[in-house]
């Protein structure tokens, strides 16, 4: 019998179709969408993480505030997310997904700027793999990086989200900025 937390989990609405949430009592584990199994199936064999369990009062709490935050998001409200996270990866995942975090909402970096904000530009390859295995999609913005082209290259929701996510930030980025004016 394992002594790891409960998973708790809930299906939301969004413009690009349901997402499924994941949270333990330490944070939310994931955000992915129907047909993207492996963010789910990677939250929860997280070696800290139990089968999927009933609600208790801290899952259920982390898990209204980031269905909160995600509508707030969508409907342009909020370009930053606030939440208890715990995802699960290595730490060399852990540290480029903190990279992630740190790219301003409506904003780009290409995988060659993660990578040498890792350490090296050489980097650039895992720095992709490692954002392919981010379980937070949307909290975590890996749908904000880019080629170094400028092409929207890999996202594991699918590369029409990715561009439906960046045009939604631009607007709400170019309708705040001339209300700024």
């Amino acid at each position: 019998m394992s002594t790891s937390p409960p998973i708790a989990s809930t299906i939301v609405d969004s413009p690009l179709g349901p997402l499924t949430l994941l949270a333990s009592p330490e944070g939310l584990r994931s955000v992915g969408w129907e047909g993207e199994p492996s963010a789910v199936v990677s939250a929860v064999k997280c070696p800290e993480a139990s089968a999927l369990a009933g609600d208790s009062p801290p899952t259920a709490s982390i898990l209204r505030a980031a269905v909160t935050q995600l509508d707030e998001y969508f409907r342009g409200l909020r370009t930053t997310f606030d939440l208890p996270l715990a995802p699960c990866g290595t730490p060399f995942q852990r540290s480029a997904w903190e990279v992630l975090r740190t790219i301003p909402f409506g904003h780009t970096m290409t995988y060659g700027e993660q990578a040498r904000r890792l350490g090296g530009a050489n980097k650039a390859r895992a720095v992709g793999a490692a954002n392919g295995r981010n379980t937070l999609a949307i909290i975590v913005p890996c749908h904000r990086v880019i080629g170094a082209d400028g092409s929207l290259t890999g996202f594991a929701a699918g590369v029409e989200r990715k561009a439906w996510l960046l045009r939604h930030e631009a607007a709400v980025r170019a309708l705040a900025d001339r209300r700024l004016r």
